[in-house]
């Protein structure tokens, strides 16, 4: 176990070494004493210090030598260099050696306790900063799940709660935000990761091809069924199957994936026997259910069944703190050369995009950057961006302080200041209600429906009582 304040002294001068360890005793440090580079790197070995406080010049191996050794040992151990014979030149060896610091006899003893002292600090900031790394790596990225910011964080953590479990999962978001990605997470960073995980697209094949796609079917069920053919459910058994795009799927299938979600049994196309699954349903839309619902072109009970967790992806440019580690992350994807990299210039230029395509189109914009130019550093002159994609995200950002000193001059009453805040919010929007809902954090349907100055009064201290009251 390593004592924060534990000194290795080396010296084979005898009175000098019990000096040392008695002069750090009285400053309250524990302190072990060696008489050459070879015991001292036994101890080391064996035991595990703060610092490492050696004399350059010793018999056998020099201290210069032992700092290599001890780096290989113990690479955190600061280790600092003593001697009599101080020269520019030894001096400069030891540093390049890997030692912390150097200083020469005679020393005042404060010395020592200084160097000393700076040698714990730069130890603790470089374990703090190895805590801080390990724990931004936990929640920056999960798979291949990558953010930092608040939403991702949140999605991270709902993540790891959910892999384990069997409830279905619905996910929603605007096109290309990644919504398979956070399929495959759950899938893979729980107990049924060595079991299949099958995606299928339910907009891809038409309905009467995805029944079979889905359940199978009997030899003969059907023209051109001349085999019997298992469907995914019974392929995916143990494992997890991915329904993309559930918006999209038939009123007649969504009845029939309603039973399997209640009798966890599938019955093949043509078949006259059921045959039990154990499938975990993860489910994703880009389109709203709710109001798919209230169309009478989304089963409610179906809804219920696939909405046990529900995880909402914010599209990217709601996130753009999220856009430097997703485009690192699409240069080290696509590069294949290590040493490629996006200038700072570039990045910012990247950040101040809308990014309506979200994920996938940020990641097209990095594949044809590093496609097209053969520079190692891309340069803002080498995405190929047009004048809509680079719109600045902070368009949509209402101008808050123009805003609140209107509103002071004005002597404007809070509610006549939110109503303003809803007219900015729609002009800056185009007049779209959905988005406009989204920045002013409240149900689209309240927007929708109380108009934009009842919606002003949910935004005040109201949210939550007004649209229960809608819901009522």
């Amino acid at each position: 176990m390593k004592n924060r304040r534990s000194v290795l002294v080396v010296d084979d001068d005898t009175a000098m070494r019990e000096m040392l360890v008695s002069l750090l005793e009285e400053q309250g440090l524990r302190a072990v004493a060696a008489g050459n580079a070879a015991e001292a790197i036994e101890r080391v070995r064996n035991d595990e210090f703060a610092a490492v406080l050696s004399d350059i010049r010793m018999p056998g191996k020099s201290g210069i030598e032992m700092v290599g050794e001890l780096r290989e040992l113990r690479p955190d151990t600061p280790v600092i260099l003593m001697t009599a014979f101080g020269t520019l030149d030894s001096a400069v060896e030891a540093m390049r050696a890997g030692a912390f610091d150097y200083v020469t006899k005679p020393f005042k003893r404060d010395e020592i306790v200084v160097v000393l002292e700076r040698a714990f600090e730069r130890r603790a900031l470089e374990e703090e900063n190895a805590r801080l790394r390990r724990a931004v790596d936990q929640t920056s990225s999960l798979g291949d799940l990558i953010g930092c910011s608040p939403a991702m964080r949140e999605i991270f953590a709902l993540v790891r709660k959910i892999a384990d479990g069997r409830s279905s999962v619905l996910i929603t978001g605007e096109s290309g935000t990644g919504k398979e990605v956070v399929a495959r997470t759950i899938h893979f960073a729980g107990s049924r990761r060595d079991a299949p995980f099958l995606p299928i697209n339910c907009t891809a094949i038409p309905e009467g091809l995805l029944e079979s796609e889905l359940f199978g079917h009997v030899r003969g069920a059907f023209t051109g069924a001349v085999t019997t053919k298992r469907g995914l459910f019974e392929k995916a058994d143990t494992g997890t199957l991915f329904l993309d795009e559930i918006g999209d799927m038939g009123l007649v299938l969504q009845g029939k994936l309603l039973r399997v979600l209640q009798d966890r049994e599938i019955r093949p196309v043509g078949g006259t026997s059921s045959l039990r699954v154990d499938v975990r349903i993860i489910a994703a839309t880009n389109k709203d259910l709710r109001e798919e619902m209230e169309a009478g072109r989304f089963r409610r009970d179906l809804f219920y069944r696939l909405n046990v967790i529900p995880i909402a992806i914010p599209p990217l440019r709601e996130r753009p703190e999220d856009v430097a580690m997703l485009a690192d992350a699409f240069v080290r994807k696509h590069s294949g050369d290590a040493r490629r990299t996006l200038a700072p210039a570039a990045l910012e230029r990247l950040q101040r995009c809308r990014w309506e395509g979200n994920a996938r189109e940020l990641e097209n914009v990095i594949e044809r950057a590093l496609a097209l130019t053969d520079r190692v550093e891309l340069r803002p002159e080498d995405l190929p961006l047009g004048a809509d994609e680079e719109r600045a995200a902070g368009s949509q950002v209402v101008p808050e302080q123009a805003l609140l000193r209107t509103a002071v001059g004005k002597r404007m009453t809070v509610h006549e200041l939110v109503d303003r805040y809803i007219e900015q919010v729609l002009e800056l929007t185009g007049g779209n209600k959905v988005q406009a809902a989204r920045i002013l954090g409240i149900n689209r349907r309240t927007l929708y429906r109380r108009g934009e100055r009842a919606a002003g009064r949910a935004v005040i201290g109201g949210l939550h009582a007004v649209e229960a009251e809608e819901a009522s």
